[in-house]
């Protein structure tokens, strides 16, 4: 891996309060949001890691990680959070050249996870039913240079899913068990169901729907994690804890429970 940035690549400023800026280094000079006005070629044959002056503020340059991807995309219906992404990831055993169905694109923050963890030839199927939803997502996904991994697609989930043999189907929808019997339809055996709800009533109602056909190792869970403030006087939790965002439910389609 080179250590300095070349032409036509994504790169990552963090500034001394750690705030982060994505930029392309083929992108034409223009006023970036917390940088300034800039052109970021200027940064081509820069090494990696080093500290850069551009106006009156300094920045680090790196490669962007799937973290900062995240926390730089431009929201506008509610994110997955990462670390709930990453459960979904881990208990939906999503890995390299999987197809992977999800209803609900938001913002685009998972479909950007989703991407990252099929590459370098999985693909990721996002259905959404309000276009401008699709659309802005899909620039977030290409913000992140993922593009070509995502395929969006006007659909409702509930009315019936196209594809066949899908490795997981995740449904981030106010009401994900409408579409418990499609994804079990399209999933290959062995395959995952994922549903993300904030309420514990969306829970109940999907988990009814998914005892209804043969699906097992069913559970759902709340990730709440809580950082540690580490200094010189000591340790403590630090009091802004990422409590409740939502609930995730999972299960595996086998072919018949008996």
């Amino acid at each position: 891996m080179k250590n300095t940035v070349s032409d036509n690549e994504t790169i990552i400023l963090i500034d001394s309060q750690l705030k982060k800026y994505v930029l392309h280094t083929a992108a034409k000079t223009d006023k970036y949001k917390g940088v300034g006005v800039f052109d970021p070629a200027l940064l081509v044959g820069k090494k990696y890691g080093t500290c850069v002056t551009i106006g009156s503020k300094e920045f680090w340059i790196l490669r962007p990680s799937l973290l900062d991807k995240l926390a730089t995309i431009k929201r506008r219906a509610q994110i997955i959070l990462p670390r709930d992404a990453a459960l979904i990831i881990m208990n939906c055993a999503i890995t390299s050249g999987q197809t992977v169905l999800e209803a609900g694109i938001g913002s685009g923050s998972l479909t950007i996870a989703l991407a990252n963890a099929v590459l370098p030839n999985g693909t990721i199927i996002s259905y959404d039913i309000r276009q401008d939803f699709l659309d802005h997502a899909l620039k977030n996904v290409k913000r992140a240079a993922l593009e070509q991994h995502v395929t969006a697609r006007i659909k409702d989930v509930t009315k019936g899913i196209e594809e066949k043999n899908l490795d997981t189907v995740i449904l981030d929808i106010p009401n994900p068990w409408d579409g418990v019997k499609h994804a079990w339809k399209a999933l290959s055996i062995g395959g995952y169901f994922c549903s993300y709800s904030p309420l514990i009533s969306q829970v109940e109602k999907t988990v009814f729907e998914l005892k209804q056909l043969p699906f097992i190792e069913m559970k759902s869970i709340e990730n709440i994690q809580r950082e540690l403030v580490v200094s010189e006087q000591g340790t403590r939790p630090r009091y802004a804890m990422l409590g409740h965002t939502g609930y995730l439910t999972f299960a595996r389609k086998v072919y018949s429970l008996k």
